[in-house]
């Protein structure tokens, strides 16, 4: 199975810029998507943005629009979130998720993802 391992949180301010990485290692397919969730403190598990394996079909939640993007290079094995504006209350810890053939309905279901990473902490101060 796949095996996130995501990196590249850290402390930024209000406004700036940061982009996550997660190498998938393992055996991929182009059956697999991969997702980015995230926790914040007090809070349930919510879903950010999610990518095929090929394909390139991408899914964002309502609240990253415009803000973040997910990206992937199939020959690293690596997804990407590029989170632009960055508001204090995107701190939270990320983490990587794959999952084999999640349909677009059950694309924000963190149910549906059967490998995780251990996540990475960004925190946006103001």
């Amino acid at each position: 199975q796949v095996q996130p391992v995501e990196s590249g949180g850290r402390l930024v301010q209000a406004g700036g810029s940061l982009r996550l990485s997660c190498v998938a290692s393992g055996r991929t397919s182009s059956t697999y998507a991969m997702a980015w969730f995230r926790q914040a403190p007090g809070k349930e598990r919510e879903f950010v943005a999610a990518i095929s394996w090929s394909g390139g079909s991408t899914y964002s939640a309502n609240s990253v629009k415009g803000r973040f993007t997910i990206s992937r290079d199939n020959a690293k094995n690596t997804v990407y979130l590029q989170m632009n504006s960055l508001k204090p209350e995107d701190t939270a810890v990320y983490y990587c998720a794959a999952g084999p053939a999640v349909v677009a309905r059950n694309i924000e279901d963190s149910t549906k993802y059967d490998s995780w990473g251990q996540g990475t902490q960004v925190t946006v101060s103001s």
